[in-house]
């Protein structure tokens, strides 16, 4: 009796440490589809954390069957245009023609006269309500404050513009490699309507496209896009890792508009006398250029080349002339190797 009861005890207790180990294979599943996919306001932080926040980030929601069969309308905005601080985000929504009442009941209007509370309900209620999720999808582009300062910055220099540009279109372009039957697309303008327009039509001719100002407060399918974008970004900022080791209680580093006091103490507070500011910042912007330029050490770097004449016929430069003598006095044949040779390591060699 007493080993019936022991081997019952035990099989009890194994049977219990089975059922555990599948309930925590079970919320590992749950936690890696959760970084994966975004279905709801409460997985859109958890998918932006697992990103590396140097890097842009693109995501697009499951597309309903009706939007691949039926003609549809896309709205493009973005958000995060003007901030110092934190990622720009581009943002795309689409549902057929026939479903604007659809946008309607879920409160897509303008969204700047919405509040966040209410932004973050619509984007809940798009991502869980069968009724929005069967006709409506969305997507976003997340650009980084690091590719935005940088892009500016290069060599060959890319505008903001033309960054905002280039995401709208590869978002239009990534709606339609999934799918999306696009027959309509309306856009909050980027500088003068009249050229992105001629911009966008030249790259997608078969599509009717409308760019206008403030776009997000006349067409519902641009407000759904709109709040997208913003919610998005918001929740980019409240779970911002700072790789530099930074611990900001709660993120408040304000709204990352130049003129917020909150952010302009932040910038203040946080300049690496020799590096300069966090990823966070966007170095680009004339705020933490002054910033940089008030506080930080002023930098050298020794150029060789620097205290030659810009011109060969200068006070002590070459003379062109000597560049066509192929020879010394003594025959021998010695040219000087080219300044673009010599800086790029490159060598001329006749056999490998």
């Amino acid at each position: 009796m007493a080993n019936a009861e022991i081997k019952t005890e035990t099989e009890t207790k194994v049977k219990t440490e089975e059922q555990h180990d599948v309930e925590e294979e079970a919320e590992k599943e749950d936690s890696k589809e959760n970084i994966n996919r975004i279905n709801s306001l409460k997985s859109l932080g958890p998918f932006i954390a697992a990103r590396e926040n140097s890097k842009n980030t693109i995501y697009l929601s499951d597309v309903p069957q009706i939007c691949k069969e039926q003609p549809c309308m896309l709205g493009v905005d973005e958000a995060g245009r003007g901030p110092v601080l934190g990622p720009m985000v581009y943002g795309i929504s689409y549902c057929p023609l026939e479903s604007k009442p659809a946008l309607v009941e879920l409160g897509c209007a303008d969204s700047k006269q919405l509040t966040e509370e209410k932004r973050e309900i619509i984007f809940n209620e798009l991502n869980t309500l069968e009724y929005a999720k069967s006709c409506v999808g969305w997507a976003v582009e997340i650009i980084s404050p690091n590719v935005i300062s940088t892009s500016m910055y290069r060599r060959t220099k890319c505008s903001l513009n033309e960054v905002s540009m280039d995401s709208a279109m590869g978002l239009i372009q990534a709606a339609i490699d999934a799918g999306v039957n696009i027959a309509e697309i309306y856009v909050d303008t980027v500088g003068p309507p009249e050229k992105y327009q001629e911009k966008l039509l030249k790259r997608f001719p078969h599509f009717k496209i409308t760019v206008a100002k403030k776009a997000d407060s006349t067409y519902p399918i641009v407000s759904a896009a709109s709040i997208c974008a913003k919610v998005t970004r918001d929740h980019a900022l409240k779970v911002w890792q700072f790789p530099e080791g930074l611990l900001i209680p709660g993120n408040a580093f304000g709204s990352g508009y130049p003129g917020d006091p909150v952010t302009k103490r932040f910038l203040s507070e946080h300049i690496d006398l020799v590096f300069g500011f966090p990823r966070l910042v966007r170095f680009s912007w004339s705020t933490a250029e002054n910033a940089l330029a008030d506080k930080a050490y002023d930098m050298e770097f020794d150029e060789p080349d620097a205290d030659k004449p810009k011109f060969a016929g200068g006070a002590g430069g070459t003379k062109l002339t000597k560049f066509f003598k192929g020879q010394t006095k003594t025959g021998e044949v010695k040219r000087e190797e080219c300044r673009f040779f010599k800086q790029c390591h490159l060598d001329n060699v006749t056999e490998f």
